[in-house]
């Protein structure tokens, strides 16, 4: 005989809840899977973008598909604006540069008391470049007119902080919370930078 062994969702404070066996997903067409993440990155992106529609809990049930595709998009947005002799350079420099910051700013708010997981403060950094992804975009059309470059690129660091310090209000101590945003401000003023002279 076989025992199938059936369990009831098992939910921690701050993490992803378990499913149950009745709402496997593997026998699911490829295409629902793409269309139901591509859905999921959308709204989280929108939730970043439009911080007036709140859902800051939504960006809590972490995934890291997409920050890996904004972090792409703006990859290939400067590496595309440098150049052929230096495009692959400034593509790997933006890479490294979005996952080193992550992983540093992570560190830190977690050294700091942050009742966020790992993952959890990653995903939210991530999906937090989206005003650099949206002002990159913006940018190829207005090459020749700096201050234009330095407006977007100013307003897209404004954007990305105050988007990602709702989602540490509450979870980082309040007599340490000066000490997560300014790292968190460097990194996206770094990436604010790198648009502002990149394209």
């Amino acid at each position: 005989t076989v025992s199938v062994l059936y369990w009831k969702p098992l939910t921690v404070q701050g993490m992803a809840s378990v499913p149950q066996p009745d709402e496997s997903t593997l026998d699911e067409p490829v295409i629902d899977t793409l269309c139901r993440d591509l859905r999921a990155i959308g709204r989280k992106v929108a939730i970043v973008a439009l911080p007036m529609l709140g859902g800051e809990n939504e960006l809590r049930d972490w995934d890291l598909w997409g920050p890996l595709v904004l972090c792409m998009i703006l990859a290939m947005i400067l590496g595309g604006s440098a150049g052929s002799d230096q495009g692959s350079l400034v593509f790997v420099a933006v890479f490294i540069a979005v996952s080193l910051g992550s992983a540093v700013v992570t560190l830190n708010a977690k050294f700091l008391g942050a009742r966020l997981s790992f993952f959890q403060i990653v995903c939210v950094l991530g999906y937090c470049t989206a005003p650099h992804v949206i002002a990159a975009m913006i940018a190829l059309f207005v090459k020749k007119y700096w201050y234009v470059k330095l407006a977007l690129a100013v307003l897209a660091f404004a954007w990305s902080t105050y988007g990602s310090l709702r989602f540490f209000r509450g979870v980082v101590p309040d007599d340490r919370q000066a000490l997560v945003v300014y790292p968190l401000g460097l990194f996206y003023f770094f990436l604010a930078w790198m648009l502002s002279v990149g394209i």
